[in-house]
């Protein structure tokens, strides 16, 4: 079968997160079956025009900011190819496909920001994105959707899509994800990791790191990552004197985040919405618990008392409460990280991908 993907990352972009991540895994898989896969996406400094990644072809065009004024022509282009199936990934802006291509589509939604993209850029840029989100439910309702969470499921069904049109198809991770608890930091660590992005709301853990210092002054918290809203915590760390107990480590590589991750005690993710929150299943996968916003998506991936703790979002005092709460209580964060192990067990990329192919035979089968 010949599968047309339309992203705007690849997996090698240094602003990929986890919709990349899900990307590569599933599709990598599905190349490796036999199949031929084809990713349009934008490009980036120093980025090859076209290379195989993965197994998957990767075409790159345009930049992130005019990526999706490239998509109708190229896609057309591409298309002269006789593809069987055309995957549209909505991510923040969509490509509104269905207006422009006669193949048969699938349509994979990550999460929509609605209205917290305000919180997120300016209101011009803001407006652009929600008005563009709005559109959705006009021009893609006859279409087949994959979603990651119920989350993001439910929230299609509000906007109008037929339930009956959207599947499941939960992310997961490799098997490399074992724990090694001989590598655990001596010192209590806390880890955050993804994309830096005002969204992800990271200045409501470096408050809440005042609380933990003061009660754990060992503490340390290492951020994972980079994005335009790195500068800005790095002078809130300053101004809330956090110096000696925050990190941060930039872009960094695959198996240097791995390491990191292996050390934790506990890894804390404050975003706002989330498609379903990998990261948090591959700190499980290493039997690290995780605290987490009550958002659409995290409370998906994390299992509140079980594998960590869901917090009210925004709640700085309720934040350190359940950090300090894992790190001073050893038999706690013990039962929290054999319930993650478990958890975490139970997602699997090869049973993810050979779901997602059953999914796109349907469609093709369909149409």
């Amino acid at each position: 079968m010949k599968i047309l993907l339309i992203n705007w990352q690849d997996r090698k972009n240094p602003l990929s997160g986890g919709a990349e991540t899900h990307l590569h895994e599933i599709f990598g898989r599905i190349a490796k079956w036999g199949n031929e896969v084809t990713l349009l996406c934008s490009s980036f400094n120093n980025a090859l025009n076209k290379e195989i990644v993965d197994g998957i072809n990767v075409i790159r065009i345009g930049k992130r900011h005019n990526f999706n004024f490239y998509v109708p022509s190229v896609s057309q282009i591409l298309l002269k190819d006789n593809y069987d199936i055309v995957i549209d990934n909505i991510n923040k802006i969509p490509f509104f496909t269905p207006l422009y291509v006669k193949t048969p589509l699938l349509i994979v939604g990550y999460h929509f920001f609605g209205t917290a993209i305000y919180k997120e850029t300016n209101f011009l840029f803001a407006s652009y994105v929600y008005l563009a989100e709005t559109l959705v439910p006009k021009i893609y309702k006859k279409e087949i959707f994959s979603v990651l969470s119920k989350s993001t499921k439910d929230e299609l069904v509000k906007w109008g899509i037929p339930e009956h049109n959207i599947y499941i198809v939960s992310p997961a991770i490799s098997s490399e994800f074992t724990p090694d608890f001989k590598l655990k930091s001596p010192n209590p660590l806390i880890v955050s990791l993804g994309r830096i992005k005002k969204y992800k709301c990271l200045d409501n853990l470096l408050y809440a790191m005042r609380d933990v210092v003061s009660r754990i002054p060992a503490t340390k918290l290492t951020i994972i990552g980079t994005g335009d809203y790195l500068l800005k915590l790095i002078t809130l760390t300053k101004k809330l004197n956090l110096q000696s107990n925050i990190i941060f480590t930039g872009f960094i590589s695959e198996q240097e985040k791995r390491r990191i991750l292996q050390t934790a005690w506990v890894v804390v993710n404050t975003s706002i919405k989330e498609g379903w929150g990998i990261t948090n299943i591959e700190a499980n996968g290493y039997g690290v618990p995780v605290v987490a916003s009550n958002s659409p998506g995290l409370r998906d991936s994390v299992v509140d008392g079980k594998t960590g703790f869901l917090v009210k979002h925004g709640d700085v005092k309720a934040l350190a409460h359940r950090i300090i709460q894992i790190l001073q209580d050893k038999t706690l964060r013990e039962k929290l990280s054999q319930n993650a192990i478990e958890w975490a067990g139970r997602f699997s990329w090869d049973k993810s991908a050979k779901k997602m192919f059953d999914l796109i035979e349907s469609v093709v089968d369909k149409k």
